[in-house]
């Protein structure tokens, strides 16, 4: 496995994800006519994709700040 890193060789399957699929789930979780599974099926990934790299995902959906984003505004 070292030596195939090396060479630049990560292996597993490649992600479907980028910023833009990112950016446009992030705008559409805090509208709740929007469902979870609806936004995944629009943006032509499952809702699991979803919750896997969205960590702040059930507050962006409750329409708070995430956490993250709080100590940066104060």
């Amino acid at each position: 496995m070292a030596a195939a890193r090396a060479r630049g060789n990560v292996g597993g399957r490649p992600t479907v994800v980028d910023e833009k699929i990112l950016r446009m789930a992030r705008d559409m979780l805090p509208n709740p006519e929007n469902s979870i599974t609806a936004i995944a099926k629009m943006l032509g990934v499952s809702p699991g994709t979803l919750y896997n790299h969205i960590p702040d995902l059930r507050e962006l959906r409750a329409g708070g700040i995430p956490q993250q984003l709080e100590g940066a505004e104060r």
